[in-house]
């Protein structure tokens, strides 16, 4: 089984090529690359984000072809694709962060701003939250509800159609943390930094 980690230039993802590799243990060929024919022909992408949402899809619309290619794996061919933190938020129609920008549009629904309640919570939300599993989903698969994921964001999703949302985290309101709709699978929270939980979900991710 071939998966790819996209490196299209957003930020920093060793922790995710690192905490990937160590769940793979040569039993996955694992790739970080941005290149199409390689994105066209493996069997699951991982497409992390880091930066705000307006930076990620600029970063991913300057390598040419790689927002078709994507959408041609994920959307027409329906191969299992998970988006970490910006890399679900661009799944949206449109974001809010430093500019309106129009996003992947393959679940529909906007990236806005969280409410801190006037200053009440700090932003961004960094550190270490208890989410509520939703609804039973492919790579929540032996995870606890009420698990204990790392967060580091400003903005989050929301979908209009909410029966994509898999989980939940209460800061401030309640925001959507993690999505599934058929092949498509996003969390806000860092898998790659939460832990034996999120090596878990990676686990999950690469045995569907």
């Amino acid at each position: 089984m071939k998966v790819i980690i996209v490196d299209y230039q957003s930020g920093n993802i060793s922790s995710v090529i690192s905490s990937f590799t160590e769940v793979a243990k040569g039993k996955v060929n694992l790739e970080v690359t941005s290149d199409i024919k390689k994105i066209k022909s493996s069997d699951k992408i991982v497409l992390p984000g880091q930066g705000s949402f307006k930076s990620c899809v600029d970063s991913l619309n300057n390598i040419n072809g790689l927002a078709d290619a994507l959408e041609e794996f994920a959307i027409t061919n329906k191969k299992p694709l998970l988006g970490i933190c910006v890399g679900l938020q661009m799944f949206a129609d449109v974001g809010y962060e430093e500019a309106e920008t129009k996003g992947l549009g393959w679940i529909s629904g906007k990236v806005s701003k969280i409410d801190n309640q006037n200053g009440k919570f700090k932003l961004p939300h960094i550190g270490w939250n208890e989410i509520e599993i939703q609804k039973e989903s492919k790579i929540f698969k032996d995870i606890k509800n009420k698990s204990h994921m790392y967060f580091v964001h400003s903005y989050e999703f929301v979908p209009e159609d909410k029966s994509v949302i898999s989980a939940s985290t209460d800061y401030s309101s309640k925001i959507v943390c993690a999505v599934e709709k058929e092949n498509l699978f996003g969390t806000q929270f860092h898998p790659e930094k939460s832990d034996k939980t999120g090596l878990k979900i990676i686990d999950n991710f690469l045995k569907l």
